[in-house]
């Protein structure tokens, strides 16, 4: 009898071309999506590192607090210019509700004209102080800090952001074409497939070409749901129209983002004392008791003389996110509450809006999303490598056919 022979079917003209492009974009964008990939998972535990670096400052340990006051914040904030001496003026004040932790004053300017990431933010500082005696306990240059640089090449090559991050988001967004194509390219045909496709079979395999296709593929798969999650909460800061989309979806169908820029100071101006700002900080400590803490615009001028509809201050609730805030709108001349808006005023839209940073960063959950996020990075890294070894090893096969 004769054997029937089994012909390896053609894949389709709609697989074929969805492979070459995959390739070729792949071949065009890898090496952007590799640098955006590894510091992503290079700054995913910035706030726990930075924690345990800096724990000898975070907390003032200062003796028998519940006996003393904590300083006004203007007599702080001359404290602070006096021994730390820098030209420019202190932009903010983060206020932590646990009475054991420093006050961080921030210096922060952005200037316009600036074409790259180091002339655009002349200056980006903390210093960690004492609120009881005002003692600067330390100051940390952030704008040359290793995590901020790290930030910045993921956030625009360290080029000026306007601009910088739209070349971020576009390979960003071929990265996001090429793993649904991934996708395609990899769906088992039938059931004997599927089971090779799902894990590595490695036992008889000593090959590094076969390895090295199984963690391209197997990996990719794996990773690829919280991969397009990443990439497209990334593009939320690369183009408008992302924003503008996720707030439409989750809203319900709303256009407009809440606006209160009509809610402003009345007050006169002479009605403004050294203590309007302790005013408003006893205001947020009283409202939010156990939120983390809270930041207060110190209003000086600066080199970008941004104009602020109104006072607002930013109250965060939970020390490892972003996501769960509260925003109070001030008269800043008589530090009377105008406005409050909590979780529960936020509509959906407002909310996913809200939680994008964190859902970014994976520290929405805390600890285990930050892993997630961690090792999805890596991964997201490893694609571009191990797909241009895949390449490279088909290439060398076929030359060596044709001699």
């Amino acid at each position: 009898m004769r054997k029937k022979h089994h012909f390896k079917k053609k894949p389709s003209a709609f697989k074929k071309w969805t492979g070459k492009l995959h390739l070729w974009l792949g071949l065009g964008i890898g090496f952007l999506i590799f640098i955006i990939s590894i510091t992503g998972a290079l700054y995913v535990f910035k706030d726990e590192i930075e924690n345990f670096t800096r724990k000898d400052v975070i907390y003032h340990n200062e003796q028998n607090i519940d006996q003393k006051q904590v300083l006004p914040i203007r007599v702080l904030e001359k404290a602070v210019v006096e021994q730390v001496k820098e030209k420019y003026p202190v932009h903010w004040v983060n206020i932590p509700i646990d009475k054991k932790m420093s006050y961080l004053f921030y210096w922060y300017e952005h200037d316009p004209k600036g074409w790259n990431y180091f002339n655009e933010f002349p200056i980006y500082k903390v210093a960690y102080v004492n609120p009881y005696n005002g003692k600067v306990l330390r100051t940390h240059d952030e704008k040359n800090g290793f995590f901020q640089i790290v930030k910045m090449i993921h956030w625009s090559y360290l080029l000026k952001q306007s601009w910088g991050t739209y070349l971020v988001g576009i390979p960003v967004l071929i990265f996001i074409f090429m793993l649904i194509s991934g996708i395609i390219l990899w769906w088992p045909k039938n059931k004997a497939a599927r089971k090779q496709r799902f894990s590595f079979k490695w036992q008889n395999v000593k090959g590094w070409k076969r390895k090295n296709y199984d963690l391209h593929n197997v990996l990719g798969f794996y990773a690829s749901i919280f991969a397009l999650i990443f990439s497209i909460t990334g593009l939320f800061y690369a183009f408008f129209v992302v924003q503008a989309a996720i707030y439409f979806i989750f809203s319900g169908g709303k256009t407009a983002y809440p606006d209160f820029s009509s809610i402003k100071t009345k007050a006169p101006i002479e009605m403004r004392t050294e203590g309007t700002l302790d005013k408003i900080s006893n205001t947020v400590k009283a409202k939010y008791p156990n939120s983390y803490g809270f930041s207060i615009d110190l209003g000086h001028e600066h080199i970008d003389d941004h104009e602020h509809p109104n006072f607002e201050v930013y109250v965060k609730h939970l020390s490892y996110s972003y996501h769960k805030s509260s925003s109070l709108i001030f008269d800043e001349n008589s530090g009377e509450l105008l406005h409050t808006h909590d979780m529960k005023d936020k509509n959906f839209g407002e909310k996913a809006v809200g939680a994008n940073y964190d859902i970014h960063v994976g520290s929405i959950l805390g600890l285990p999303t930050k892993i997630i996020a961690f090792i999805v990075s890596l991964i997201c890294a490893s694609l571009p490598v191990t797909g241009f070894m895949i390449w490279w090893g088909r290439r060398k096969k076929k030359k060596i056919k044709t001699t």
